[in-house]
């Protein structure tokens, strides 16, 4: 399938407010079908549509050509890329022998690590990170391919023309998808432990929580590449940042900073219930948002479902994760520093896990004032416009020099 928002320089785009972001890189592809789209670029994909037009039978006149289309293909496709590199390392770990370096190295990157023979259990190591980063890349396909394949397609068959608010659609349905996997899948696991449902206390009761099974694990590092590419992605500004653009690589910050903390020091049952309270309430957003794109008629008493929602998962729940942490960490279970046993629950550690969770409560607070003055003008006007949102319709005279 084509992506048509990449194919000519007569298709604008929205000016930015602001600089923040903006990059003229050049004569490359976007790195995701998302990122701000400069003149620059779309020049180039003109230059480039218009060489593969010219005559040329030589062998390297072909062999440019062909070079000159995979960059075109990979600028309207931006899942190519990393596909490539996907199938490349499946290809190479497949066909290498078992007992060679380079397919035990893949193997570090593909397949859980540290299984523990005769059980069902898998530990924790180095090579973790390995799978992190390999599966960050993942992601960076699943979600180009997403977006390109079926996305895009889908804010056109639902008549949504503007390129930047086909860009919104297109990352609040992604979100829909991811978190409609990921919050069931992780009240799953949960159900499968004491800890169900958010039961502190079993947070302490059997610390260290220093091995886990096949489900959890690859739940907990899926989650951590996720969050990696998802930094990456913000931090690099490969999408154009909204108002609360500060916010957002706080809250980045804080859960990688969460994410690795509660793995390398055994607080995953805790990592878990915080997971949830995020993928749940995110779900809501993303189809709230969705649903006032779609300028759809259930937009409002959604929204009033999903605030509620909101509330009870980052606010209820996390108050009473972090009303734990001063009130049960050191008094359920054992309470010592002992690097030998891995023993790290004491008073060191006490005060590093309430300011993880209270920054995140208070991103979460910001975003609470942001979600009821986006109430308040609902039930005062009708209007729904997302705070964070920078969007002008001035943006959309950018490139009509290339009309």
């Amino acid at each position: 399938m084509s992506d048509s928002n990449h194919l000519s320089p007569k298709q604008t785009t929205r000016r930015r407010g602001s600089s923040v972001g903006k990059f003229e890189v050049g004569d490359t592809s976007p790195s995701l079908s998302t990122m701000y789209i400069s003149n620059h670029s779309r020049k180039k994909s003109f230059e480039r549509i218009n060489e593969l037009s010219k005559e040329g039978s030589s062998d390297i006149a072909i062999l440019k050509k062909f070079i000159i289309a995979f960059r075109e293909l990979s600028y309207r496709h931006t899942w190519i890329q990393p596909l490539i590199v996907l199938l490349i390392s499946i290809g190479t770990f497949l066909l290498s022998a078992s007992d060679g370096l380079v397919h035990e190295f893949l193997a570090k990157l593909m397949i859980p690590s540290y299984k523990i023979e005769g059980t069902d259990q898998y530990g924790k190591g180095v090579n973790d990170f390995y799978f992190v980063f390999y599966y960050a890349i993942f992601f960076t396909f699943l979600r180009e391919f997403l977006m390109c394949c079926i996305l895009r397609p889908l804010a056109k068959f639902f008549k949504i023309k503007r390129e930047s608010k086909q860009k919104r659609f297109m990352e609040q349905t992604y979100g829909i998808f991811y978190y409609g996997i990921t919050g069931p899948f992780g009240l799953w696991i949960m159900s499968r432990t004491p800890l169900w449902y958010f039961n502190t206390t079993e947070f302490y009761i059997s610390y260290p929580h220093k091995t886990h099974d096949i489900y959890f694990k690859i739940y907990y590092l899926g989650q951590a590449a996720f969050w990696v590419q998802q930094s990456i992605v913000l931090i690099l500004q490969l999408e154009k940042p909204r108002k609360d653009f500060k916010e957002l690589v706080l809250h980045h910050i804080v859960t990688i900073a969460l994410i690795w903390n509660s793995y390398r020091f055994h607080f995953t049952w805790m990592g878990l219930a915080v997971y949830i309270t995020m993928d749940v309430s995110d779900f809501f957003l993303a189809l709230s948002k969705t649903l006032n794109y779609l300028d759809s008629p259930v937009t409002i008493p959604f929204f009033v479902l999903f605030m509620s929602t909101w509330i009870y998962l980052r606010h209820y729940l996390n108050l009473k994760i972090l009303w734990s942490v001063l009130t049960e960490f050191k008094t359920v279970g054992e309470w010592d520093l002992n690097w030998d046993t891995q023993q790290y629950k004491c008073w060191i550690s006490q005060p590093i896990v309430f300011f993880l969770i209270g920054a995140l409560q208070l991103v979460n607070t910001y975003w609470l004032f942001l979600i009821l003055r986006i109430l308040y003008r609902l039930f005062n006007s009708g209007e729904a416009k997302d705070d964070r949102s920078d969007d002008s319709e001035e943006e959309e005279e950018q490139h009509k020099k290339y009309d």
